[in-house]
């Protein structure tokens, strides 16, 4: 990233010559409904943006972005949940420009981790009265995410859920569903190789985090999205009773628990086997299986954030 401008020449291109691109997912939650919503505010706002483009079929989103990143912006503007977001990261890392989050999804995870308002008022305004920062960038095998890479019972989550059950419930349509799909669902063991060390496990769900929110709950305090790591952890173990209990803990309160208070494996690179073979959730995707190894890019794309982010 050598070639780069710095962030404070950058951020001052943005707020001087609002070049910039919109792509909005209009199959996500919200974005059908507020896509007429975004292009009004941000002519409003000021920018008069140099393409605006709409993603029904999700098939052509990468194809959308690309366009999008023709047209040469300073900020890459993207409105949808998750996995639109992931997809987005994967175009805009290493490049000379900043994605600009607009969170229409579910559970938002990726807005959450930037601190980022979840109001669309209040995500335009960080494009007028934020900062560029670089934040890191998660590897599973050679597959670039933003958030997280889960393992077990959260796989199954994601294809199961309901797409009516996630416009009326919001965040908790993934844990209801989640008590759906535990009775049956057999537990696993994990081994996490990290600097030599060798951990093993017993358990139903594991998530590798990048990010610091999951179901739009906070990890824990003092995981960062800017930090240079990656925190794996386990919901429950290996007995159902465990993780139902966690289960309904988080969909009813979203417990905050700190790295200290553990299980939670911290490093900057990872190897996870497992036995047996799984298949990985990475940011929304299945398309891998165990083993895999993840690891992170400090500093791996640029994004834009309200001033009181921490960039580390």
């Amino acid at each position: 990233m050598s070639d780069l401008r710095t962030k404070a020449e950058h951020t001052a291109a943005i707020q001087r010559d609002r070049r910039v691109a919109v792509v909005v997912n209009t199959r996500s939650r919200r974005g059908r409904r507020h896509y007429f919503e975004v292009i009004e505010q941000l002519h409003e706002s000021g920018f008069e943006p140099l393409v605006e483009l709409s993603v029904y079929n999700p098939k052509r989103l990468r194809e959308l972005l690309d366009t999008a990143l023709a047209t040469d912006p300073d900020l890459l503007i993207v409105g949808g949940g998750d996995g639109t977001l992931s997809s987005a990261v994967r175009h805009v890392a290493h490049r000379d420009v900043a994605l600009g989050v607009l969170p229409l999804g579910t559970t938002n995870n990726f807005a959450r981790s930037l601190g980022l308002p979840l109001d669309l008022a209040g995500a335009i305004r960080v494009f007028q009265t934020g900062k560029v920062a670089d934040i890191d960038l998660g590897m599973a095998d050679d597959r670039p995410f933003a958030n997280l890479a889960s393992f077990g019972v959260s796989v199954e989550v994601a294809g199961t859920v309901k797409p009516w059950l996630k416009r009326l419930l919001g965040r908790p349509a993934y844990p209801l569903t989640a008590l759906t799909i535990l009775p049956g669902h057999r537990p696993f063991r994990a081994f996490i190789t990290v600097e030599g060390q060798r951990h093993e496990l017993l358990t139903h769900q594991l998530n590798i985090a990048n990010g610091r929110f999951h179901g739009g709950w906070q990890v824990a305090r003092d995981i960062s999205i800017d930090n240079g790591t990656l925190v794996a952890y386990q919901l429950g173990s290996g007995k159902k009773l465990r993780l139902l209990g966690e289960t309904l803990l988080r969909a009813t309160t979203g417990r905050w628990r700190s790295l200290a208070g553990g299980p939670f494996v911290v490093g900057r690179e990872m190897l996870l086997e497992t036995d047996p073979p799984m298949a990985a959730d990475v940011d929304g995707e299945v398309r891998l299986r165990t083993p895999i190894r993840l690891r992170v890019v400090p500093n791996g794309v640029r994004v834009m954030v309200p001033d009181s982010f921490e960039d580390r």
